[in-house]
């Protein structure tokens, strides 16, 4: 499993996503619990698979895997970048995925809001949000 940085992150999918691009894009997964995408927000153009649910929290690998497994048509060469609130659970979705066969796996850094500053608040030390990447909120 590859770590990035948000700004790599973004530009990885930046140099994917031209049309002259022979290769497939990378899946971009954002792997966090459904309402903490729909109102914290998120990236434009990212997939949904959560890692796991609200209200039993406990994953369930092999349909995660399954899930992104379809998304890439069967092709587990394909570049997965996963993201998270801060970086933790991607790690373990992304562990997941290489047991399951993925041979391409990246983890984001940081995550969509970053590690908690002295004040227990987000988004001020790191992060996609924190370094000014684009982002949309429903």
């Amino acid at each position: 499993m590859r770590h990035l940085l948000p700004q790599q992150v973004w530009a990885l999918l930046q140099s994917t996503a031209t049309p002259d691009s022979p290769a497939q894009p990378p899946l971009f997964i954002d792997v966090r619990m459904e309402v903490e995408m729909l109102y914290v927000g998120r990236p434009p153009g990212v997939e949904h698979v959560c890692w796991y649910e609200y209200p039993e929290l406990t994953p369930d690998a092999e349909t995660f895997s399954t899930q992104i497994e379809r998304l890439a048509e069967g092709r587990k060469d394909r570049t997965v970048i996963l993201l998270c609130r801060s970086g933790q659970r991607s790690v373990h979705a992304g562990l997941a995925l290489e047991l399951h066969g993925f041979t391409d796996v990246v983890n984001m850094l940081h995550g969509f809001e970053g590690d908690i500053d002295e004040h227990f608040h987000r988004s001020t030390i790191n992060g996609w949000r924190f370094d000014g990447l684009p982002w949309e909120q429903m």
